[in-house]
C-alpha cells in the first residue's frame, strides 16, 4: 500500500547515556557503531581487523524487516500504478466521458484529506502491523469488488475513493513504524528516502507496465494485478515484521466517536506546535508549486511543437532529476551536511522553473525540470527533524497528516496551474509558480529558523512543554 524539535535546524540531538548505561539494540536493528574517541590498544591475541559495517542504503537493507517493507511497497506501488491507469481506461470505456476519465485520477488525490484527518487516530491507536495488514486487505476487497462487471460507474468511482482514504492512514503507519525499526537516526532518514526512490521509479516504471498489460488484458484483467499485489504485500507485512504495541492508548468507550476524537486532537498537537507546523509546511508548499509543469506538460509539449515521446520525457524528467540527486545526497552526504543544506536547497529548489519565463525549448525545459526535482532531495534532512519534533505517541497521527496533506496540495496545485493557464499562456503560468513557490519558501525557510529551538524564546518554549505533558 503506497502513495512521505528537540534539536535546532543545524545542531544533532544530544547522544544518549553512555553505552555502558544503555541495553544493547536488538540484532535485527543496524545502528552503526560508535568509533570512539582514539583507538583502541590490542592484546597479542586480539584480531588484527574487525568486518566492516554496512553503511548508508547498504545498512539499511541489511534489517530485514526493512526488506519486508520495501518489498511489499514496491508491489503494492507498481499495483496501484497500474490500477490507476487501467481504472481510467475502464470508465473512459464504460462511459465515454473524458471527463469522468479524468475524474478518476483526481479521486486519487482529494481524499487523502479526509482519510488522513478523520482517520489519523488509527495510526496511533493500534499495533502498527495490524494496520498496515488490515488496510492492505481491505484495499484488495475494494478492487476486488471492480473486477465485477455488474459494478457501475458511480461505483468504480466510489471504490476508488474508498482506497485512497485508506492510503494515508497506511503511510502514516509505516512511517512511524519505520523508526521502530530502523531507529530515530540517520537510518530512518535513509530508509524513507528509498521509499521515495522506489515511488518516483514506480510512477515511471508502473504507467508502461500498465500500457503494456492493457495491451494483452482487458482494463478488469490489468487491475485484478493490484488485488494480488495487495494481498502480496499483506503477507509480507504479517509475517515480515515484528508485533509491537500501540503508541498511544486507546481513550473513551473505544467506538468510532473516541476515534474521531483523537484523530481530531491529534492534528490540533500536531498543527499547533509551531516548530512542527512550520516542518509540515516546508514539505507542502514547495511540492504543491513544483508540480505546475507536470500538470501543464501536454499543453507546454504542444505550445513548442513537441512531439508525443517529447511529452513523456517532460513527464520524466522531474523524476529523473529527484532520483539522481536523493541517491547522491543519501549516499554522498553525512547527515550532519545533509542537514546543512536543507534550508538552503529548500530556498532555491524552484527557482530553475523561472527558465520558463523565456518559453524555452525542449532541451533547456528537460534540463530546468531535471534541476527542479533534484531540489527535493532536501527533503531527506528535513525527515530528521521531523521526527524530531514530533513525540512518540503522536508520531503515526503526525505523520499520517503530513502524507494527506502532501498529497492534496499537489492535487489543488495541478488544479491552480490548470485554472490560470485558461487566462494566461502556459510558460508563464510555469515561471510565475517558481516565483510565488520561491517566495513562499524563503518565508518558510526564515520561520523553521526562528523556531529552530535553540532560537525560541522560553516562554515558547514552556508553551510547547505544556502541549505535550499529557502525552509524553
Amino acid at each position: 500500500m503506497p502513495t512521505d524539535s528537540p534539536a535546532p535546524a543545524d545542531t544533532p540531538r544530544i547522544p544518549p547515556a553512555p553505552a555502558a548505561q544503555v541495553p544493547a539494540p536488538p540484532p535485527e536493528r543496524a545502528t552503526l557503531p560508535d568509533p570512539g574517541p582514539g583507538p583502541t590498544l590490542r592484546g597479542p591475541d586480539a584480531p588484527k581487523s574487525e568486518p566492516a559495517t554496512p553503511r548508508g542504503y547498504r545498512a539499511v537493507f541489511a534489517v530485514a524487516e526493512f526488506r519486508a517493507v520495501f518489498a511489499a511497497h514496491l508491489l503494492s506501488l507498481l499495483g496501484v500504478v497500474v490500477s490507476e491507469l487501467a481504472l481510467t481506461v475502464l470508465v473512459y470505456d464504460l462511459t465515454g466521458s473524458p471527463l469522468l476519465s479524468a475524474l478518476t485520477f483526481a479521486l486519487g488525490l482529494l481524499p487523502y484529506i479526509v482519510g488522513g484527518t478523520l482517520f489519523a487516530g488509527v495510526a496511533d491507536r493500534y499495533p502498527a502491523r495490524r494496520v498496515l495488514v488490515v488496510c492492505d486487505l481491505l484495499c484488495a476487497a475494494c478492487v476486488a469488488v471492480m473486477l465485477v462487471p455488474a459494478t457501475p460507474v458511480a461505483g468504480l468511482l466510489a471504490l476508488r475513493c474508498l482506497v485512497a482514504a485508506i492510503a494515508p492512514v497506511f503511510t502514516g503507519t509505516r512511517m512511524a513504524a519505520l523508526t521502530d525499526i530502523l531507529g530515530e537516526g540517520d537510518l530512518y532518514v535513509l530508509g524513507r528516502s528509498l521509499l521515495r526512490i522506489v515511488s518516483q521509479s514506480a510512477m515511471l516504471i508502473g504507467f508502461g507496465t500498465g500500457g503494456v498489460l492493457l495491451t494483452v488484458l482487458s482494463p478488469r484483467g490489468a487491475i485484478t494485478v493490484t488485488v494480488v499485489t495487495f494481498l502480496c504485500s499483506a503477507v509480507l507485512l504479517r509475517f515480515g515484521t515484528q508485533d509491537r504495541p500501540a503508541r498511544a492508548t486507546a481513550t473513551g468507550d473505544g467506538g468510532g466517536g473516541a476515534l474521531l476524537k483523537e484523530s481530531l486532537s491529534g492534528a490540533r498537537l500536531v498543527l499547533g506546535d509551531r516548530r512542527i507546523r512550520a516542518l509540515m509546511l516546508l514539505f507542502w508548499l514547495p511540492a504543491m508549486f513544483v508540480v505546475a509543469p507536470e500538470a501543464l506538460a501536454a499543453p507546454y509539449a504542444d505550445a513548442i511543437g513537441a512531439s508525443p515521446a517529447a511529452l513523456g520525457l517532460l513527464l520524466c524528467a522531474m523524476a529523473v532529476g529527484h532520483i539522481g540527486a536523493e541517491l547522491f545526497v543519501g549516499s554522498a552526504l553525512s547527515p550532519r551536511n545533509r542537514s546543512r543544506i536543507v534550508l538552503p536547497v529548500a530556498a532555491v529548489g524552484l527557482l530553475p522553473l523561472l527558465v520558463y519565463a523565456a518559453r524555452p525549448g525542449l532541451p533547456l525545459a528537460l534540463a530546468a525540470l531535471a534541476l527542479a526535482g533534484a531540489g527535493a532531495a532536501y527533503v531527506i534532512g528535513l525527515d530528521q527533524w521531523f521526527v524530531d519534533a514530533v513525540p512518540q505517541e503522536l508520531r503515526g497521527r503526525a505523520m499520517t497528516l503530513l502524507t494527506a496533506g502532501l498529497m492534496t496540495v499537489q492535487g489543488l496545485g495541478m488544479a491552480m496551474a490548470g485554472l490560470a493557464a485558461e487566462f494566461f499562456p502556459v510558460h508563464q503560468v510555469v515561471a510565475g509558480s517558481g516565483i510565488i513557490g520561491t517566495v513562499c519558501a524563503l518565508l518558510l525557510v526564515a520561520e523553521v529558523r526562528r523556531t529552530a529551538p535553540g532560537q525560541r524564546s522560553d516562554t515558547e518554549g514552556r508553551d510547547g512543554a505544556d502541549r505535550h505533558v499529557t502525552s509524553r
